[in-house]
């Protein structure tokens, strides 16, 4: 009984540690990390999972702050894509971005 007990707790241990590493954004690296991100082989991964990085193409977005090649969210910055064309349902054209509606 106790090594199925042992078994489930790695189990477990392991699945919490898949889900934090999944909720930690990692973006290519190109040249130094933006602020709030380290250096991790080509990419740079997020130090915490509440930020949100984006590669700069020309001006930030409102709500994002420039931080060297990077676009980096303000706590109360939304979502943002790159634009390809016309933004997806559900956001609006800001210069090269798309971000998210209400």
């Amino acid at each position: 009984m106790s090594s199925i007990k042992a078994l489930a707790i790695g189990v477990l241990s392991l699945i919490s540690t898949i889900s934090i590493a999944e909720a930690q954004q990692a973006i290519p690296r190109h040249g130094s990390c933006p602020s709030g991100f380290n250096t991790s082989g080509n990419y740079c991964v997020a130090t915490n999972s509440h930020l949100h990085a984006i590669e700069r193409n020309g001006s930030c977005p409102s709500g994002y702050n420039t931080s060297g090649n990077y676009c980096v969210r303000k706590s109360e910055g939304k979502h943002a894509i790159h634009r390809n064309g016309s933004c997806p349902s559900g956001y609006n054209t800001s210069g090269n971005y798309c971000i998210q509606s209400e």
